[in-house]
């Protein structure tokens, strides 16, 4: 699995991007390719949750123009995440 982690700032390009990119999260989400994804109770940034190797991550990515060219957002990191506890586990 791979986790994005995401820094906003209050623009608002970022706030007026964010359904179509919401809608976009719903569909990768429904697909199984997006376990979960949600902003920092501070709407500081947002972490999300991807079931998916580091290419498709990356096509993911350079398909939701919210990542790549929206003011206000910011791809702060990519990690690989193995969890070993929950439901998270990949198959």
């Amino acid at each position: 699995m791979l986790v994005v982690e995401l820094a906003f700032t209050p623009t608002p390009e970022r706030l007026a991007a964010r359904p179509a990119h919401r809608e976009t999260l719903a569909r990768l989400h429904a697909e199984g390719e997006l376990v979960a994804a949600g902003p920092w109770a501070d709407d500081a940034g947002a972490l999300l949750v991807f079931a998916v190797d580091r290419g498709r991550l990356e096509e993911i990515l350079d398909a939701d123009p919210y990542y790549r060219g929206t003011p206000g957002v910011e791809v702060r990191e990519v990690r690989t995440w193995t969890p070993v506890v929950g439901g998270l586990q990949p198959s």
